[in-house]
């Protein structure tokens, strides 16, 4: 059975910083893409984050670009997000995913594993 699990969520203050962990069991990440995405009350799913396999190219969404940065640690099966400048806006729950292959995805169609989410609420 494939588990993502994602954790590090909690309540931080504006300017502060979180570290989200994704970790995966029942699958090995070895050729799959992954991706943080995130989603806060009455909206929809959207893109924060993705890194290829093993890890060269990287891409965000322009909202938390120099503010967030994705890695993977392949020989934990694992997945990161620094978030460091907290904002408001940042406010969501945080999902990790993994595609079916290696490079660079962006739509939730393109996922085929998905963790529960992790709660990230930043007050001003």
């Amino acid at each position: 059975q494939v588990q993502l699990v994602e954790s590090g969520g909690g309540l931080v203050q504006a300017g502060d910083s979180l570290r989200l962990s994704c970790t995966a069991s029942g699958v090995d990440l070895i050729f799959h893409g992954m991706g943080w995405f995130r989603q806060a009350p009455g909206e929809e799913r959207t893109f924060v984050a993705a890194i290829d396999w093993p890890g060269g190219s990287t891409n965000y969404t322009d909202s938390v670009k120099g503010r967030f940065t994705i890695s993977r640690d392949n020989a934990k099966n694992s997945m990161y997000l620094q978030m460091n400048s907290l904002k408001p806006e940042d406010t969501a729950v945080y999902y990790c995913a993994a595609a079916p292959d290696y490079d660079l995805k962006y739509r939730t169609s393109e996922f085929q594993h998905w963790g529960q989410g992790t709660q990230v609420t930043v007050s001003s």
